[in-house]
């Protein structure tokens, strides 16, 4: 009797792990999308390490994520437009590689960049100096990539700095950008129009970022369709500047739960 009942013990064990995987992975599916930051164009909004949920929800559900057969041939199910400003999981038009950028363009906005500053539909965005960003010059994140820097050369373990400005879009609270230098290429741009369907992406670090102001010919991400879009990024769960996540003395405590503007 005792052998009978440790093996149903055994089973139940087993039922309730298997039950815990099928919730998770439906949790996974439905909802929610683990996403860690591997680079540094984000900076200083979203650091390298860290660790969130994506909000599968907030647009809906595309082609490429519905796990319904009732899903649409094209567009989303459920869906609902993102708003300037939110930070964007979304998956690239070319290779299908998932990036995180800030939605900065919607369908119809007339997009330029000027000596690093943004226009919108003619209007200059909202910006005002916010002190300098420092960081370690030193390897960071599994990838091991070091950081670009304004001050430039900087020894290893040196303070790398950048300029930081809090920069508004319309309809939108005051983000954090930074600057590392005033003559790079994507500064100063044409004038996109943004396709109907469609979204004009940056990066928070503007010298440090392949994103909508470059052709997807040459790279870049350029305009991003809706149904690309995954979800939209809305806190840090979990922060580590170390190569592994294991490394818990790296960890970033004051970032755990962090909400994103």
């Amino acid at each position: 009797m005792a052998a009978t009942k440790n093996e149903g013990g055994f089973l139940e064990t087993v039922k309730t792990v298997v039950y815990a995987l099928l919730i998770a992975g439906i949790f996974r599916t439905l909802f929610f999308q683990p996403f860690w930051i591997p680079s540094g164009s984000m900076k200083d909004t979203l650091l390298v390490g860290d660790f969130l949920f994506v909000n599968k929800m907030a647009y809906g559900y595309s082609q490429h994520s519905c796990p319904f057969s009732a899903c649409p041939i094209s567009g989303r199910l459920f869906g609902s437009m993102p708003d300037r400003g939110d930070i964007v999981v979304f998956r690239h038009p070319v290779n299908g590689t998932d990036f995180i950028k800030r939605l900065v363009g919607l369908p119809g906005d007339k997009i330029q960049f000027k000596d690093g500053q943004m226009i919108l539909n003619g209007t200059p965005v909202e910006v005002s100096p916010d002190g300098i960003f420092n960081e370690t010059y030193e390897r960071q994140g599994p990838i091991g990539g070091f950081p670009r820097c304004s001050n430039s050369p900087v020894g290893d373990g040196g303070i790398c700095s950048k300029e930081r400005f809090q920069e508004t879009l319309p309809g939108d609270n005051p983000h954090s950008t930074l600057n590392i230098t005033d003559s790079s290429f994507a500064d100063n741009t044409r004038e996109f129009t943004v396709p109907d369907g469609q979204f004009f992406f940056v990066g928070d670090n503007r010298d440090n970022s392949q994103d909508s102001r470059f052709a997807q010919a040459a790279g870049g991400v350029g305009f991003v369709p809706y149904e690309n879009l995954i979800g939209r990024a809305d806190r840090v769960m979990f922060s580590s500047a170390g190569r592994r996540m294991v490394y818990f003395w790296t960890w970033r405590s004051d970032r755990f739960f962090k909400a994103l503007e």
